[in-house]
């Protein structure tokens, strides 16, 4: 069986990064009907480079057009749909079965029902097989036992959440925001209320120590220790969330959950679950959970104290160019650093360390540190390096 690793990507450089480190399948959000409004989205162009990019490294692309549509929304639903299919986009993910049905009747584009449809039991699952949905997507709060029940008793395709951020309201139908700051997380423009810092007040006092503060958030979702048995029951598509997430965070997760799952499809067991669990740390800066897939969430889910928030390993630049005459690498550097540092390289296949002597700018000059966020800058390394391998901090 083939299983899918779906990544997220905000814009085209993130994309690229995500192909790059094992993604099989990338969803993105055009400048319509998308989630997240905040993120980089994509313009018909930036789909259709996105689209030409992934065929060649044969990788699909999903576009989310999930808010909940209202009567405004209606006109150019299908004028959209024809040209992201022009553009060369593989599936459409959306909760509104208007946008659905209009895929399947007017476009060849495969049609997934967005977890926003809430889809927890197999009676609905069925419903949109019905419908001629290609996919459903679960919701976030079903444990294994239910996922299990579900694939036995349907036939579509099934995808499930397997790392990032989590909603503490059902399947993301969440109204803190709108109520809050009058901006709506199901039409784009969540605030993140749920990880604000909030006091903890009885009788008007303070209860929280000082310096301490609150949240009501679940952890974020990692579900390493859940993959043997979801590959077991036969889940199509694994999704990672985190389209605002940084490329260090994308290349880190997709290529640590790839080697995860080839490990298992190759050998029927996972020598080490700590080996990927550490590799995921070097890419999330977020305290994690296991979420609902094995039971009932209990207080050890939940993100009370965002004091607890771990760092990532620094993540100090993206490789462009390399001479294989000079052994000159091109870097765009994205956090400060000096010379004499170890660096760890991270790439598609492998990770390493090495020592960067001398920093140069483009022109040649020495540089006695890289502190410019974005800033071309060049070392020599006598092993080759790529395009996309990824430059952090070593130790």
């Amino acid at each position: 069986m083939k299983y899918e690793l779906l990544a997220p990507a905000g814009d085209l450089e993130k994309l690229k990064v995500a192909i790059m480190y094992g993604a099989d399948a990338v969803f993105i959000g055009g400048l319509k009907f998308s989630l997240r409004s905040r993120a980089s989205n994509f313009t018909l162009d930036d789909i259709k480079e996105a689209c030409e990019f992934a065929h060649k490294h044969n990788a699909k692309i999903h576009v989310t057009c999930n808010i909940v549509m209202h009567n405004l929304d209606l006109d150019d639903v299908i004028d959209y749909l024809k040209a992201l299919e022009n553009c060369g986009v593989d599936c459409i993910i959306a909760s509104s079965l208007y946008i659905l049905k209009m895929v399947k009747k007017h476009t060849k584009m495969e049609a997934h029902v967005s977890t926003q449809a809430s889809t927890t039991n197999f009676e609905a699952v069925n419903l949109f097989d019905n419908l001629g949905m290609d996919r459903c997507v679960l919701s976030r709060e079903l444990n294994l036992d239910e996922i299990e029940i579900i694939r036995k008793k349907t036939n579509i395709d099934l995808e499930a959440f397997i790392h990032g951020g989590m909603c503490v309201s059902y399947s993301g139908r969440c109204m803190l925001s709108n109520n809050m700051t009058n901006r709506d997380a199901n039409r784009g423009g969540c605030a993140h209320s749920c990880r604000w810092c909030y006091d903890l007040i009885n009788d008007d006092k303070v209860l929280n120590p000082e310096g301490d503060y609150f949240a009501m958030s679940s952890k974020d979702l990692c579900a390493i220790r859940a993959i043997p048995r979801l590959m077991d029951i036969g889940v199509n598509s694994f999704k990672i969330e985190g389209r605002m997430k940084s490329i260090n965070y994308i290349a880190t997760v997709v290529n640590t959950y790839r080697k995860l799952i080839d490990e298992y499809q190759s050998t029927g067991k996972i020598e080490s679950f700590e080996l990927y669990e550490n590799m995921i740390k070097k890419g999330e800066n977020r305290l994690a959970s296991t979420g609902f897939l094995f039971g009932d969430t209990k207080v050890e889910q939940m993100l009370y104290d965002l004091n607890k928030s771990v760092p990532t390993k620094e993540f100090i630049g993206i490789v462009k160019e390399y001479d294989e005459n000079t052994h000159m690498a091109t870097v765009e550097q994205r956090n400060y650093f000096m010379p004499n540092s170890i660096i760890e390289i991270f790439t598609p296949s492998e990770s390493f360390n090495i020592k960067i002597d001398e920093i140069y700018d483009e022109e040649g000059n020495v540089l006695d540190v890289a502190r410019h966020p974005l800033q071309i800058i060049k070392f020599k390394c006598d092993k080759k390096l790529n395009p996309y391998d990824l430059l952090r901090l070593g130790e």
